[in-house]
């Protein structure tokens, strides 16, 4: 069986990240796995058995989201989106799939109508026997912006019961029903299936690497650098001072902000880009303090560690600050709202989870990545 994979990550790293450890357990299930991406090349994601195909890559301008560029960072024309739209069309039709997978779209990812749509279109009209490929949007428990605005809701509904046979819902919904972000999900019923989160398995990795440090990270690092110097400056007012504290800038940040950062912490911190070993030291560290991204938070309930998350509120995002917070209602960590970080702010909140037990095993459902498999077979058969 043969899945077709469509991610476009435009400013973090995040989209790509969950859509290569949702590809991985595909292929680890005995599916054929192509996934193409649509964003810069990202050193360092596994794909291990998975073919990946890169599309001609394109980001966004800034964090409206509302101009795309390409890796020059020059505005996308209508011939490139042309160009661009044939290479993904090819690919589609050189995997000859069972199934269309396609990340956040129709809830997100509008920018991209113009080679979406089509590429859905090929699918429909594709002549296979018994029937043709099954269409399938992969979209997080909570979509980002839109969810205020009723009219691109509205639209979102007509995309999802016009195009999709079916919705996987990657959350666990006894933290965050899909309807707590869109208030047409009652609408949707017979096709959405939670799946619990897609995280990564970590059981894997063993060794003492990070032991009772202090963990500082800002995902891919696009927009994390307040987030960064402001724990640089916090530590001093911690009981952990004297702990070691390892600040990762992410494979997005910029050279000079990464220069900024350790000349900040002086010899007070270890300042990486980032660490391919980073979930083993995350589930060894003593705290984590990280920006509230999806991929983030799962990896650290997945570890169990005590944590302390500062939600991206840029480009009126509010998926994360939503999530955070429910989750923080569990007792499963602590929050930081964007508008209040400052040293002190964020001291106060790394005291706080320090004295916290470290979340308890199975607090939420993260079996997302292996029953979005399962599902996919089912329905196959």
């Amino acid at each position: 069986m043969k899945v077709f994979f469509y991610v476009q990550h435009l400013l973090g790293i995040g989209h790509l990240k969950r859509a290569a450890t949702l590809a991985r357990a595909l292929a680890e299930d005995g599916f054929e796995v192509t996934l193409a991406s649509g964003g810069p090349q990202v050193p360092g994601i596994d794909l291990q058995n998975v073919r990946l195909v890169q599309l001609p890559p394109a980001s966004a301008a800034d964090m409206t989201f509302k101009v795309l560029v390409d890796e020059k960072g020059v505005a996308v024309d209508d011939a490139w989106k042309a160009r661009r739209r044939e290479a993904l069309l090819e690919a589609w039709r050189a995997a000859a799939a069972d199934v269309l997978l396609i990340e956040l779209f129709p809830f997100g990812r509008r920018q991209m109508r113009f080679e979406l749509l089509p590429l859905i279109e090929a699918a429909r009209a594709s002549p296979r026997r018994p029937r043709r490929p099954l269409i399938v949007s992969s979209v997080r428990d909570l979509i980002g912006a839109g969810q205020g605005d009723p009219r691109r809701q509205d639209g979102m509904l007509e995309a999802a019961e016009r195009f999709f046979d079916r919705i996987l819902v990657h959350g666990d919904p006894k933290v965050a029903g899909f309807e707590r972000s869109f208030r047409h999900a009652a609408r949707l019923v017979p096709k959405l299936h939670d799946t619990g989160y897609v995280v990564s398995n970590l059981k894997t990795e063993k060794g003492d690497a990070g032991k009772d440090e202090v963990l500082v990270s800002a995902g891919g690092g696009a927009v994390g650098q307040r987030l960064l110097e402001t724990a640089i400056r916090a530590r001093p007012q911690t009981s952990l001072r004297d702990r070691t504290w390892r600040v990762l800038a992410g494979v997005n940040a910029r050279a000079a902000d990464l220069e900024a950062l350790q000349k900040l912490a002086g010899g007070g911190a270890f300042v990486e880009r980032s660490r391919q070993d980073f979930t083993l030291r995350l589930r060894n560290c003593v705290l984590s303090v990280s920006q509230a991204g999806y991929n983030t938070v799962m990896e650290t309930l997945s570890a169990r560690a005590r944590a302390v998350v500062v939600p991206f509120a840029g480009g009126g995002e509010t998926e994360q600050a939503l999530r955070a917070r429910l989750l923080a209602e569990r007792g499963l960590l602590e929050v930081v709202e964007e508008s209040a970080l400052r040293p002190a702010s964020l001291a106060a909140a790394i005291e706080r989870a320090a004295r916290r037990p470290r979340p308890a095993a199975g607090a939420v459902d993260l079996d997302g990545a292996a029953a979005s498999a399962r599902l996919l077979r089912a329905w196959l058969q």
